[in-house]
C-alpha cells in the first residue's frame, strides 16, 4: 500500500505537489520535508462528491428509518471540501450540526457503467472523511443538499492510500478525545464495489471524484471549541477544530 499526500510548501515553491508520507516527514522529489514545512491539502479536487445514506444498519435504525434496499445516493457540494486541520464552521442558520465519520473512495479513472467485479481498477485510493451535516435543516428541508453542502462540511484527508482494504479495517470517530463512533468496514450494507457499480449506472465518475461510503451509528452534535477526529486503521487520522461562524 502506498501512502500519498497532496501538499503546498509554506515557503518557496508555488502550487501543490504529491509526496510520500513517511512517519514524521514527507518525501517529494528526493527531498525530505518536515510536516511543519508544508500545508496539507485534501487529496483530490473532485468535480462531485457523492454521499451514501444509511449504509450501516445501526445508523439507519438510529435515524428512524429502514435499511435501504439499494444504495441511497445524495450529492455534496465540492465547495464543502475542507483540508485537514482547518476549522469546521458552524453556520448561524443551523442549531444542530453533526459529525459523521466515513471512509472515502477517490476515483482514479473515468468510470461509467462499471461492474462491481471491475470496480477496483477505477479507484485511486482511500482516505478519511467527515460528512458534516446540519441535522435540523436536513429534517426541515426533506432533502439534503443544503444540510450537507455548507462550506467546510466535507473535511477530507490527510492521505490517499492505494491498495485493497481488509474488511476488518476499523473506522473510529472521536470528539475531544472520546470515542463516539466505531465500526469495521464489513458492517457496511453495500461495499465499495457495489457502490461504484450502482453510481456509475446513473452518472460518470471522473478522476478525483469522491464517494463517501456512509457513517456508522453514534452520530451526534458538534459545538464551537470541539475537535473532531476521524481515524481509519491503515489509512490515517483526519482532525479538525470546530468554530462558530462570524456574523458580519
Amino acid at each position: 500500500m502506498v501512502t500519498q499526500v497532496r501538499f503546498q510548501r509554506r515557503h518557496g515553491a508555488e502550487g501543490w505537489e504529491w509526496g510520500l508520507w513517511e512517519d514524521d516527514h514527507i518525501v517529494s522529489n528526493q527531498q525530505q520535508l518536515a510536516l511543519e514545512e508544508v500545508l496539507i491539502l485534501p487529496p483530490c479536487t473532485p468535480s462531485k462528491i457523492i454521499g451514501i445514506g444509511k449504509n450501516y444498519r445501526d445508523h439507519a435504525r438510529e435515524m428512524g428509518g429502514e435499511v435501504p434496499t439499494e444504495p441511497l445516493i445524495f450529492l455534496k457540494a465540492p465547495s464543502a471540501l475542507l483540508a485537514p486541520g482547518d476549522p469546521i464552521v458552524l453556520p448561524s442558520l443551523s442549531e444542530r450540526v453533526d459529525y459523521e465519520g466515513e471512509l472515502a473512495v477517490v476515483m482514479g479513472q473515468k468510470a461509467r457503467n462499471v461492474s462491481s467485479q471491475e470496480a477496483h481498477h477505477y479507484i485511486a485510493g482511500f482516505t478519511c472523511a467527515n460528512d458534516v451535516t446540519a441535522r435540523d435543516l436536513q429534517k426541515k428541508d426533506q432533502q439534503w443538499s443544503r444540510a450537507k453542502g455548507f462550506d467546510s462540511f466535507c473535511p477530507l484527508g490527510p492521505v490517499l492510500v492505494s491498495g485493497p482494504l481488509a474488511q476488518d479495517t476499523v473506522l473510529e470517530t472521536q470528539v475531544n478525545g472520546t470515542v463516539v463512533q466505531r465500526a469495521t468496514l464489513d458492517q457496511m450494507v453495500f461495499g465499495v464495489p457495489e457502490l461504484i457499480a450502482h453510481i456509475t449506472q446513473a452518472m460518470t465518475l471522473y478522476p478525483g471524484d469522491v464517494i463517501l461510503t456512509g457513517t456508522p451509528a453514534g452520530v451526534g452534535p458538534l459545538s464551537a471549541g470541539d475537535r473532531v477526529t476521524v481515524s481509519i486503521s491503515g489509512i490515517g487520522i483526519l482532525s479538525n477544530p470546530v468554530i462558530k461562524a462570524t456574523v458580519p
